[in-house]
């Protein structure tokens, strides 16, 4: 896992390397200068005319550095100085070793604001995550050109104005991509930022990883590696039995698409046996649909009225399609009695929920709910901003005992210790619907497998949006369908297990 620090913790992180390596302040920021020029270089063409703005203090240092070996690299340079109250140390350092080889302009108030007209790219060196206040003055005045020019705009480690931790205000500059050094900010995790960060990569600048790993933040950012190394490896003798029996609760006259999405993709999970409970309307397109899975009828033709008993199955999952008919609450409540072990609850389960407040409390302990933005908030209250909106996903998840997936860009995964696992797979062509019944029924797939519920919860999130990214590929965004998911798991599992 990546972990995601504070802005507080990052500093500490600078200062820890700096004392405990060792290493001088100005040999760290000329490591970050290294590893930006490098992705720069691989990612930007060397004819493109570069303009690097800079602050005065330590990310404007890392823009002069920048802007000294992206000029031994051959690119056209120029570099803009705001000019500020104070010059820091490694600043100065850098500033002294430009030696007059790279045209510099000052800026000092609004009449020596640049328009930025012969820039093809653009660097964002004026402030880092230190910042405490929105930018105002002749630095939101210069934000604002380089906001209104046709250049690709590139952050340094955070784009200048935009808070590492908490909502941002006033200037902020409207990066096209933002390099982070080693760890991202949690502020490229929330969906308002996105506007301003674009899309963010990652570069090693060897800070200190035994400060990282001691460091305890509620906050990680799951990789390829941690899927990796949560998937259980198959093994010669293993017969279905060995991989648990899932029942999936869905469909409703009218939606009986939603149970056979979760139900195929239950299967596709690696489960050993599925079962769908549906209304008796749907028996004849379940068996000709999905032949792989057995089938129980309601006694009504439309609306699931009654569950029955649960004990031979490994794991439920209940919600897709399924309607909110009264007849269905009771039934829902029924199922939350009498189950004694984690449930996952989707769709219109969560719409039911909500509804009947008092049912939050007999939700099995550890059990997966999977909300979209909305869903979410008809369970825990609106929010007045993404970061409050995580608060409160953080306190419901501790709230109900149960592990909380907030569906979307970089899914958020609560666990009951208020924990939070972000998610970086999957793509904007899986807004489309059907693609939570499929989450559904991989999870569902993978409690019955034996998967703890939270590395059900990682593992399952990770390899929903594998698939979608592979399925991308070979549909494109727009064409994307649910369907083209649960194709494209077995692509994401080939590629969890190298091959």
């Amino acid at each position: 896992m990546i972990k995601i620090l504070n802005a507080s913790q990052v500093r500490e992180l600078d200062a820890y390397t700096i004392a405990n390596e060792p290493v001088s302040s100005i040999a760290l920021m000329e490591r970050a200068c290294d590893a930006f020029a490098e992705w720069f270089t691989t990612h930007v063409r060397a004819d493109n005319r570069v303009v690097v703005v800079c602050g005065t203090g330590n990310n404007g240092g890392d823009g002069l550095g920048v802007a000294r070996k992206l000029k031994e690299s051959g690119y056209h340079i120029r570099v803009c100085i705001i000019k500020g109250a104070n010059e820091t140390d490694d600043f100065k350092q850098n500033r002294a070793r430009l030696q007059n080889t790279i045209a510099v302009k000052e800026i000092s108030d609004n009449k020596d604001i640049d328009d930025f007209n012969d820039a093809d790219v653009i660097i964002d060196a004026i402030f880092g995550s230190g910042l405490s206040r929105p930018i105002e003055g002749v630095h939101a005045n210069v934000i604002t050109k380089i906001n209104k020019s046709d250049a690709t705009k590139i952050a340094i480690d955070i784009p200048s104005g935009l808070m590492a931790d908490s909502p941002s205000s006033g200037a902020i500059v409207k990066a096209d991509y933002t390099i982070a050094f080693q760890l991202p900010k949690l502020a490229f995790l929330i969906p308002e930022n996105f506007q301003f960060t674009g899309q963010w990569f990652l570069v090693d600048i060897g800070l200190h990883r035994s400060f990282i790993k001691e460091t305890d933040t509620p906050y990680c950012y799951i990789q390829l590696k941690d899927a990796r190394r949560i998937l259980k490896p198959r093994r010669k003798f293993d017969h279905k039995g060995t991989y648990g029996h899932a029942l999936i609760v869905a469909g409703s006259h009218g939606k009986m698409g939603a149970a056979i999405l979760a139900t195929r993709a239950a299967l596709r999970a690696g489960t050993g046996l599925v079962s769908a409970h549906v209304p008796s309307c749907g028996y004849d397109i379940m068996q000709v649909s999905t032949p792989e899975a057995m089938v129980f009828v309601d006694k009504d033709e439309k609306v699931i009225t009654a569950i029955g008993t649960i004990e031979k199955f490994s794991a439920v999952g209940i919600g897709p399609g399924l309607g909110q008919d009264k007849q269905t609450a009771t039934a829902l409540r029924k199922l939350l009695e009498q189950s004694g072990k984690p449930l996952v609850l989707d769709a219109d389960a969560l719409n039911l929920l909500a509804a009947n407040r008092d049912m939050l409390h007999i939700i099995p302990p550890n059990s997966i709910l999977t909300p979209h933005p909305k869903e979410f908030e008809r369970l825990a209250g609106e929010s007045k901003n993404s970061f409050d909106r995580l608060d409160r996903l953080r306190s419901f998840a501790r709230q109900i005992h149960c592990f909380v997936i907030l569906k979307g860009a970089f899914t958020a995964i609560a666990c009951p210790d208020g924990n939070v696992f972000f998610n970086g797979t999957g793509n904007p062509g899986m807004a489309t619907g059907g693609t939570g019944d499929v989450l559904t029924g991989i999870l569902t797939g993978l409690l019955a497998q034996g998967y703890e519920p939270q590395n059900s919860c990682l593992l399952g999130v990770y390899l929903h949006g594998l698939a979608g990214d592979f399925a991308a590929e070979q549909k494109g965004l727009e064409a994307l369908i649910a369907g083209d998911l649960i194709e494209s798991l077995s692509t994401a599992y080939k590629k969890l297990n190298r091959q």
